[in-house]
């Protein structure tokens, strides 16, 4: 409690800590291991529709290039297919960001719950009394930054890479 700008001595001896979420959010090796994983589960699919988009960017080509010398009911034909590929690739395309957004998030609430847990251990086995992120914060020393010791924990629960 506050009186008139000086702190209580209960207050004086509060032990307060800082931890900067979005590093440790950045630099975990859970998150770094999160991010691999997304990249592994989703890369065929991200290929596919590379592939799909660079077809139908060829085909769009061919299409004006050759257009002229074409039979009206053969260009009808190779326009009727753009726009069916272009449109079940577009569909494609929604569908897959979706899904990656989706486990991106399942990834973020997974690695959250980890750094939280990991901030409240190291809160309890320390004595902090308050620890604070860097939201609204507008200033805080080095001297109560715990993130370094948030991310060596985080590094120490991680398994060691298979070989």
């Amino acid at each position: 409690m506050f009186v008139f700008g000086m702190m209580t001595t209960a207050h004086a001896q509060s032990k307060i800590a800082f931890v900067n979420i979005t590093q440790v959010m950045e630099e975990s090796p859970q998150a770094d291991a999160a991010l691999r994983a997304l990249e592994r589960e989703f890369s065929a699919r991200d290929n596919a529709l590379v592939a799909e988009r660079d077809a139908l960017r060829q085909l769009q080509e061919r299409l004006e290039r050759d257009a002229d010398v074409m039979a009206a009911d053969r260009r009808a034909e190779m326009e009727r297919n753009l726009r069916n590929r272009t449109r079940e690739f577009k569909r494609s395309q929604e569908i897959f960001n979706e899904d990656l957004n989706l486990r991106r998030n399942e990834e973020l609430a997974k690695l959250q719950r980890t750094v939280n847990s990991v901030i409240v251990e190291i809160a309890q086995k320390e004595g902090f009394d308050v620890v604070l992120t860097e939201r609204n914060v507008l200033f805080a020393s080095e001297r109560i930054n715990i993130t370094l010791r948030v991310l060596e924990r985080l590094q120490q629960q991680m398994p060691a890479p298979r070989r």
